[in-house]
């Protein structure tokens, strides 16, 4: 597990694949239900993970879009019950979001009185998912002053089409990227930094692990069928 510094009154990390129950292709800290994982291995790696947070962990069943989900503390949602939305945050002290990524980026956000857990894919960032949880925070009176992003698939890895990179940066410049082989590529991560940085957020730290290269997290674009890690984060 790679902790991330979100200043006082926080304690936020990203899970690798390992320290889990689950076995194959899963192997081993498997916390994505819907990916054809046993739902009660997946259940029992969720309490690992609640019992290395110290608290009830919310999820959500994500999109790829931008809607936000605000946790208030209540009985967590059942497995395979999560509501549906990409940024789930809270401002109640005791309790921690998570969201689930296998190459996308897993952006964690904090301020006082208040964090959020967002995950951005090409989708979600193309959507503003990034901003869209910051303008949610500060709904809830909390100004994020900081911000970490995970590990991810990084911009020599993130082959796409050509037509869909030029399209991606008319939108977001930043994504723009050539793989290390010489095609048309994105750069989520420098994306997310962008817009982060465009939302005032410039305490940014980066946990620069390409998830293709690295196996200790589990990446679709080089595994196919595989478990999704998480980036987590508890309001004190």
């Amino acid at each position: 597990m790679l902790t991330a510094d979100l200043g006082p009154n926080t304690w936020a990390a990203f899970t690798t694949r390992a320290g889990g129950v689950s076995e194959g292709a899963y192997a081993s800290l498997n916390l994505g239900a819907g990916v054809g994982d046993d739902p009660e291995t997946v259940a029992r790696n969720r309490g690992l993970l609640a019992r290395a947070a110290d608290a009830p962990v919310a999820f959500v069943r994500q999109v790829h879009g931008a809607d936000v989900f605000h946790w208030d503390a209540q009985a967590v949602p059942p497995l395979g019950e999560e509501p549906v939305a990409d940024v789930v945050l809270t401002t109640t002290p005791g309790t921690a979001v998570a969201v689930l990524v296998a190459d996308c980026v897993p952006v964690l956000l904090a301020g006082p009185g208040g964090v959020a857990a967002v995950h951005a894919g090409r989708k979600g960032v193309l959507a503003g998912v990034v901003p869209a949880a910051v303008a949610a925070l500060a709904e809830e009176g909390v100004r994020v002053t900081r911000a970490s992003i995970g590990p991810a698939i990084c911009g020599r890895c993130y082959e796409v089409p050509g037509d869909l990179r030029a399209e991606a940066s008319a939108v977001l410049p930043e994504l723009h990227a050539t793989t290390s082989w010489g095609t048309p590529a994105l750069d989520l991560p420098a994306g997310v930094r962008a817009q982060l940085h465009g939302a005032g957020v410039t305490r940014v730290d980066h946990q620069a692990r390409c998830t293709k290269e690295d196996e200790q997290f589990f990446s679709y674009r080089r595994s196919g069928v595989c478990g999704r890690f998480a980036g987590v984060v508890r309001l004190c």
